[in-house]
């Protein structure tokens, strides 16, 4: 593992649950952060010792990292508004993943179980403005912090956080919303740009109207013409495996998306391992996701992790779930987190130039990549022959989507969380409980329309460079350029140009 400087240390120091996991750099391993009002304020303080590396964009990509902390816990202060951050700070499901030997991984765990009561005595101290809102969304998750931890001490201390986090549910300030100018500033200092909230709402609704004329296409193409479209998602949502058949569902699915994907040569590298199988007990809340093989890794397989229901559901609660793995929609979760998605990005990040590349990573621009190669897949001609995967792919748009016009609404004040779920309700194929959590969302997640804005931006960008690249331009240049930035701020994309 490479030794790193001054200065991109202090920015890993201030996100270390980010540093072990998505990076890899398992220093981290058996540690907390300090994130104590004290410890933050010690943490900015050392924010910006130290040399800029010489490359200039990496010095810019580095320099944004810091002016998001900064602002995120300089000035909006989320340590005290947001359990979310401790949460991530306690988690030990990250021990869980095959990244070393067992006896190493559970020695670490078992320092930073260890750890726990510092951890809470922290979070206790910090947490002293969160919204009732934001209280009553989190709590099922700090209740479910604790999931198959036996040690006594450790079971206290979360005992602790779970009565100061509910005590909040009631006393917390019942309004969530940070205002505009406040979740405008998040998310263009994570980014590096400028953030016009007004005109990103006004272009959520037109790729709203954009991703329903599709979707009428591809149903058409199914003979449904005469039917409202989202009426025929909700009965093609229907048609899935049963709990048995859902990991060999996407193990299919995955051979098939990798195959197309080198096939095309849509992504600069096609080695690695991906393996298809179910998420650890403690991250069994997840119904799909991407572990990859983290830059600061050895190499090692990724696991892609695919959950079927608990069978000790209710029969109504787990035929809900599995309608997210239906024939329609798996085939798109397949493409967004395997290939050319998450994990093909993953073995690109492996091979970026530089420390700043493959370690500091941005959200947006990640989530943007998978949800921009589930619409490449389609203008490929993956899955050619059958519109179900068309399908799939204007409906999992149209619910991120509506994430970053409800996130756009309730920060600025405009829309209530309940105004939110009537949105998702109208626009995506989600009703009632589904619809209300994806809304409750935007309270604890205020940059969750990040999923949307990194994929138009990158197609933005994908249209500039056909413009100016001309007969030199090709998908395979474009992704290589893009990908060998690793995962920048999206304010920094069109330096491929």
């Amino acid at each position: 593992m490479t030794e790193l400087d001054a200065r991109l240390r202090a920015i890993l120091d201030l996100g270390v649950a980010e540093a072990r996991e998505g990076a890899g750099r398992h220093e981290y391993d058996g540690e907390i952060q300090d994130l104590s009002p004290d410890g933050v304020r010690a943490g900015l303080a050392r924010l910006g010792e130290g040399d800029l590396p010489a490359d200039p964009h990496d010095a810019r990509h580095l320099q944004v990292f810091e002016a998001s902390l900064r602002y995120e816990y300089g000035e909006l202060e989320l340590h005290r508004k947001n359990p979310l951050i401790h949460l991530s700070n306690l988690d030990l499901a990250c021990y869980d993943r095959g990244y070393a030997p067992a006896e190493e991984r559970a020695a670490a765990k078992a320092a930073h179980l260890a750890r726990w009561p510092e951890a809470v005595d922290q979070a206790v101290a910090a947490l002293d403005q969160v919204p009732a809102p934001v209280a009553r969304s989190l709590i099922g998750a700090v209740k479910g912090l604790a999931a198959g931890v036996t040690d006594e001490t450790a079971l206290k201390a979360h005992a602790r956080l779970v009565a100061h986090v509910e005590r909040a549910t009631t006393e917390g300030d019942p309004d969530a919303a940070l205002g505009g100018q406040a979740l405008a500033t998040l998310m263009g200092t994570a980014e590096g740009l400028p953030v016009d909230l007004g005109r990103l709402a006004e272009r959520a609704d037109a790729e709203r109207d954009r991703l329903m004329g599709l979707l009428a296409e591809s149903c058409a193409k199914l003979g449904e013409k005469d039917r409202a479209p989202l009426d025929v998602v909700r009965e093609l949502v229907k048609d899935h495996p049963d709990a048995d058949g859902v990991i060999e569902a996407a193990r299919v699915g995955t051979e098939k998306a990798i195959a197309f994907t080198r096939e095309k040569d849509l992504v600069p590298y096609h080695d690695g391992e991906c393996l298809v199988g179910p998420a650890p007990e403690s991250r069994r809340w997840a119904m799909a996701m991407m572990a990859w093989n983290a830059p600061g890794e050895p190499e090692g397989p990724s696991w892609y992790h695919v959950t079927p229901p608990d069978r000790s559901w209710p029969a109504h609660e787990q035929e809900e779930w599995l309608e997210v793995f239906s024939r329609a929609t798996l085939p798109a979760i397949n493409v967004h987190e395997v290939a050319p998605g998450h994990f093909s990005h993953a073995r690109a990040l492996r091979r970026a130039p530089s420390d700043v590349r493959r370690l500091l990573q941005s959200m947006s621009f990640i989530e943007g990549w998978a949800h921009y190669a589930e619409e490449l897949c389609v203008e490929e001609g993956f899955e050619a022959g059958d519109p179900r995967f068309e399908i799939g792919v204007w409906v999992e748009a149209l619910i991120r989507v509506t994430r970053l016009a409800c996130a756009i609404g309730v920060h600025t004040g405009q829309m209530t969380v309940e105004d939110g779920a009537r949105r998702f309700e109208s626009d995506t194929h989600l009703a009632g409980p589904a619809a209300l959590s994806e809304a409750r969302r935007a309270s604890f997640d205020p940059t969750y329309g990040r999923y949307t804005w990194g994929k138009l931006l990158i197609q933005d960008l994908r249209e500039q460079a056909r413009k100016e690249w001309g007969a030199e331009f090709t998908v395979q240049r474009f992704h290589k350029a893009l990908l060998d930035l690793g995962a920048p701020p999206l304010g920094l994309i069109g330096a491929i140009l």
